[in-house]
């Protein structure tokens, strides 16, 4: 069997064929002409968290189109932008409640370096603290890069190990558990 490319999915249709297809352009292909208003790192983000969900989370590499599509609507609507039902199922037609969702972003490496010698023991409550001030800008997404880099640094390996992934995990953990702390409760995450 021809294994899966890592940002791919197969794509059950409506007539049982099955076919294997990127995630970002079933993505750029469900919004439509939309797709031209919309920054390609907001739809890039979306369907990588879409892939994230039916991969990682559920453990799946099969999913219907209309499964797809229902998760990526939940995405955007995460994003803030309201989902137009009546020209196509998942069409982007505006922000929702009339103002442009609003991008926090942080990066995870810069963190880790300002945790000093510490590593994981001061990192973590850098991250909450980073997490509270991002906050406060009362965004619509937080956006953290520079994942896989901070924890080769916080672990002091030159190669991705068993023990980076568990490290990765915990942090991603951890700031869903932050935001979940929050008041606010239409805040989306992304993490890369």
């Amino acid at each position: 069997m021809i294994q899966l490319h890592s940002d791919c999915l197969v794509f059950k249709l409506a007539n049982g064929d099955a076919i294997p297809c990127s995630v970002e352009q079933v993505t750029v292909e469900l919004i439509g002409d939309a797709a031209d208003n919309l920054d390609p790192d907001l739809i890039r983000h979306a369907a990588a968290a879409v892939l994230h969900y039916f991969k990682h989370e559920q453990g799946r590499e099969y999913v219907s189109l209309n499964e797809f599509s229902e998760a990526l609507e939940h995405v955007l609507q995460g994003f803030g932008l309201a989902i137009n039902h009546d020209t196509k199922p998942t069409a982007v037609a505006a922000p929702s409640g009339g103002k442009q969702g609003h991008i926090v972003r942080s990066d995870l490496r810069q963190l880790a370096c300002e945790s000093g010698k510490g590593f994981e023991l001061n990192f973590f409550p850098c991250l909450r603290k980073e997490m509270e001030q991002l906050m406060v800008k009362t965004p619509n997404v937080i956006c953290f890069t520079g994942l896989r880099s901070c924890v080769k640094q916080l672990v002091g390996a030159r190669r991705w190990s068993g023990r980076c992934q568990t490290l990765n995990d915990q942090i991603v953990d951890y700031l869903r558990e932050c935001l979940h702390r929050e008041p606010r409760g239409d805040c989306a995450l992304v993490v890369k």
